[in-house]
């Protein structure tokens, strides 16, 4: 009688554990991606509702991530947690549900839009470009601004720093910014500037300066590694200093200099870095609903299949560099066309693309290119002491 009772429950144990070794095995390998793209892996434990006390136990042991949580067998995770088997299955199941994609209906997200507006999109003010953009840079996304040298990238991001700290009943988020400066292009001068000159009325003492600029903190990342250290550790900051807008200026200055991709296993490893930074801040951004607005640089595409930078070409010439051919050293002509840098693998990362381009001294124009809910359309716009400002009404569709 004992054991026909007792194999039932040796049965029904070793069926459990059959099934969380397989549930684990899957985790693992829904995790492995993650461990390099980032993702909701990457979540910090103390997110997942957690105990402090028991955060601070597993930290000791390196362990801070749901991916990191997730990754350890039930052994394991009784020995760092010091709990019994049926309390880790709890944590497993808690850890696990925290950091799985939430389902929404469109319904839900319209309805959230229309209530809070604020968190659907970042005025640029730029109001005829806010309109075909249904209110500005959108929050829970990537933006890229692409352009030559000279066109007004950081001067749009400087920008953007500022409406990000405004109140919302003047279109900004009310909150901090963290600026990735790679290129030592940052100007904090410039910032108070287009500040005072944009919004006299409310910048009208330099208390509300300073004030401003406090909440824009500046890093310095001059490596591929170093920006991806610094994204990785983004999610506490973003929570401790109410950051609203993430910018990164530019993405890619690092990984030019560092990734020829003419050498062998330059252009996987490149590839590699790309979709782990851009995994981790669409993560960050759909996470806690924030735009990042990202810089980046052009590159030249000939006929012939090669591409050449186009860093260091005058205005005048831009210009042209989408419509003339160029000669080669054989004597024939090859066509070429201005493109955005880094390859189709970041183009389709991003979600929103704008690219800055000379026109006709001092008048650029900004297109946007790609846009889940924008035509591609065209507008003129110069750079001033107040950052950028249209000029007419652009044009838009684009023809």
């Amino acid at each position: 009688m004992f054991i026909h009772t007792f194999l039932p429950v040796l049965w029904q144990r070793e069926a459990i554990a059959v099934c969380i070794a397989i549930f684990q095995a899957i985790l693992k390998n829904l995790f492995v991606l993650p461990c390099r793209l980032g993702s909701m892996a990457a979540k910090k434990l103390r997110r997942a509702k957690l105990s402090q006390e028991l955060c601070e136990r597993l930290s000791r042991y390196q362990i801070t991530t749901c991916q990191d949580f997730l990754c350890l067998s039930l052994l394991e995770l009784m020995k760092v947690t010091g709990q019994s088997y049926r309390n880790v299955q709890k944590l497993l199941r808690q850890v696990s549900l925290a950091c799985a994609p939430k389902m929404q209906t469109a319904y839900e997200m319209k309805v959230r839009r229309s209530v809070n507006p604020s968190s659907a999109f970042l005025s640029t003010t730029l109001h005829s470009l806010d309109k075909v953009l249904h209110g500005g840079v959108p929050c829970g996304s990537l933006t890229e601004i692409t352009s030559p040298p000279g066109c007004g990238k950081t001067q749009f991001c400087i920008m953007m720093s500022v409406l990000a700290t405004l109140p919302v009943s003047m279109g900004g988020l009310d909150g901090a910014v963290v600026y990735i400066d790679t290129e030592s292009a940052f100007s904090a001068e410039r910032l108070v500037e287009i500040a005072g000159n944009r919004f006299p009325t409310y910048f009208d003492s330099d208390e509300k300066l300073f004030c401003m600029t406090r909440s824009v903190h500046l890093y310095r990342e001059l490596t591929c590694d170093s920006v991806l250290k610094r994204i990785k550790s983004l999610e506490e900051e973003i929570i401790s200093k109410k950051v609203k807008l993430i910018i990164i200026d530019s993405v890619a200055s690092v990984v030019r200099k560092e990734f020829d991709t003419k050498l062998q296993g330059n252009l996987a490893e490149r590839s590699n870095f790309l979709a782990r930074g851009a995994s981790l801040l669409k993560y960050l951004a759909e996470e806690f609903s924030i735009p990042v607005i990202l810089t980046n640089q052009i590159t030249t595409s000939l006929s012939n299949g090669l591409a050449i930078p186009a860093d260091l070409v005058s205005p005048a010439d831009d210009l042209f560099l989408s419509e003339v051919s160029g000669a080669s050293g054989s004597g024939k002509k090859e066509s070429g066309c201005v493109t955005a840098a880094l390859g189709n693998t970041w183009s389709h990362s991003v979600n929103t693309r704008l690219i800055l381009q000379y026109h006709d001294l001092p008048t650029r124009q900004i297109l946007v290119a790609k846009s889940p809910v924008a035509p591609f359309s065209v507008f003129f716009y110069t750079v001033e002491k107040s950052g950028l400002v249209l000029q007419g009404s652009g044009i838009y569709p684009a023809l």
